[in-house]
């Protein structure tokens, strides 16, 4: 007799045994192993089988094994085949009646214009300049670079952050070259801080409100307690953060993300001198901060007190977000017990890492920014004009800068209602309430003009009039004009 032989998957599959009562013949212990694996449902219907001759040599038996086995299987109806196609499975061990479908809400139409915040442009990802890195580093790259990675980042890639950063963004030279670390973008950057922080014993972190709900969930899933400060047109208000019991607070100084507003130099000054009479720290999101349309971008904070601030970046906002590229550059009192404190914390991919350095290196990335600056200042100046001339009663605010405008409406309006009507038209808006708790009776909108073409605003801007001017969303009350300041 032949020995049957099988390889893991099919072995997995078909269980096809010994001899037993009145199967001892291979081909009936192969039929009835199928046969089974086709009424228990591992084989679905409309599934192909193996050729015979490839399942004959996985099995370790003769071809004619398998053929006797499909033609019995054809026969009882479990199978069918068709000359020139594959032999599939016909049958399914679903015999009960069929059920009434139940009542279905109607579909949403699709998303044909998308004007919520938190996306650059990603029709202008640099795709050819990107390959082109991933493809030098992966021909470049030496052995030892493909092992285990470094927790805290490839080394290049430290280097290279660390003299981009002090070159564009201000970042104190000393301190940013022996304590930057990689990691997956601003989330995980700031998990890590919380975890640092919590270590030594800090258990209370402030953050601005309004604010990015994902960066207070980051707090609390490292064990802190989070406080929310208010934030006005200066950016956050240190006195109010004056009597919380924080330690630590959570800032976006160059563009607060959803009010838009710049910290103003006063509070960056009385800012830092908080986190010298606490003991504490500053943890500035350097959010937006490359994006800046009236004058250069303002420096990071780090380098006003770089033994108490932490800065945390990402390529998220200007290249992309599936990259999951960041940085978290930690006073360097800090650095060991960061690295401590997130032992299993994984780095990017180490390719990825070493794609991104050469792509700096190179100054591909300074030549997208330019490039991405221009776009974005005429897209966001094109959005106020049209909003000016649609949208009359609505008042923009937020500084020149980033990917977003903040849009306050009259008192009254429903902005939750126009989210709704906005979406059955095909538009994607986020309101102001979504980043506030509780919620406030100012009603505004966050409109982002980053993942949207110029030739979608104009379009864009007419479904949100209309949505505005829903039965559910319109205010009772008299409109005021558009500012087109800025402000």
């Amino acid at each position: 007799m032949a020995v049957f032989q099988t390889n893991l998957a099919w072995a997995t599959l078909l269980d096809v045994g010994p001899p037993d009562g009145g199967r001892h013949r291979l081909h009936d212990r192969l039929a009835h192993a199928l046969r089974t694996a086709i009424r228990d449902g591992r084989l679905a219907e409309g599934a192909a089988v193996p050729p015979s001759r490839a399942l004959a040599e996985e099995l370790g038996c003769s071809r004619w094994v398998v053929t006797e086995a499909y033609g019995q299987l054809i026969a009882e109806g479990y199978l069918s085949a068709r000359v020139g196609s594959a032999t599939r499975v016909s049958w399914s061990p679903d015999t009960a009646p069929p059920r009434p479908h139940a009542q279905r809400a109607p579909a949403r139409p699709p998303i044909r214009y998308d004007l919520a915040p938190g996306l650059p442009d990603l029709r202008a990802f640099p795709r050819r300049r990107w390959a082109d890195a991933v493809r030098a580093v992966t021909g470049s790259a030496v052995h030892y670079d493909l092992g285990l990675p470094d927790p805290a980042g490839h080394a290049v890639l430290r280097t290279t952050l660390a003299q981009y950063l002090r070159r564009s963004r201000g970042a104190d030279a000393h301190a940013v070259s022996v304590s930057v670390s990689v990691c997956a973008g601003v989330t995980d950057g700031l998990v890590r801080t919380c975890r640092a922080l919590r270590t030594e014993g800090i258990a209370d972190l402030a953050v601005e409100h309004p604010g990015w709900g994902r960066l207070r969930d980051a707090a609390t899933s490292a064990g802190l307690r989070v406080h929310p400060v208010p934030v006005d047109h200066d950016g956050l208000h240190v006195d109010d953060l004056a009597r919380t019991p924080a330690q630590a607070v959570v800032v976006g100084a160059a563009h607060q993300f959803p009010t838009g507003t710049v910290l103003s130099a006063a509070r960056r000054a009385r800012l830092v001198r908080w986190a010298r009479e606490v003991d504490g720290f500053v943890i500035e999101d350097d959010y937006d901060a490359e994006f800046r349309y009236d004058h250069h971008p303002v420096a990071v904070m780090q380098g006003m007190d770089p033994s108490r601030v932490f800065l945390l970046g990402s390529v998220s906002k200007t290249l992309s977000p599936a990259l999951g590229l960041g940085w978290l550059v930690a006073p360097v009192a800090m650095t060991p017990v960061l690295r401590e404190a997130n032992l299993v914390a994984a780095a990017p991919p180490v390719l990825d890492q070493l794609a991104l350095a050469t792509f700096i290196d190179r100054g591909w990335y300074d030549a997208h920014l330019r490039a991405a600056r221009r776009r974005f200042r005429s897209r966001r100046d094109l959005l106020v004009r049209t909003l000016g001339a649609q949208v009359p009663e609505g008042r923009v605010a937020g500084t020149a800068a980033g990917l977003h405008i903040l849009l306050h409406l009259p008192d009254g309006t429903d902005t939750g209602g126009a989210v709704q009507a906005a979406a059955a038209a095909g538009l994607r808006l986020a309101d102001l309430d979504d980043y506030r708790a509780p919620r406030s009776a100012e009603p505004a909108l966050v409109l982002g003009y980053g993942n949207i073409s110029d030739t979608e605003i104009p379009p864009a801007v007419a479904l949100l009039r209309e949505a505005l001017r829903s039965p559910t969303a319109s205010p009772p009350t008299r409109t005021a004009r558009l500012s087109r300041d800025g402000r």
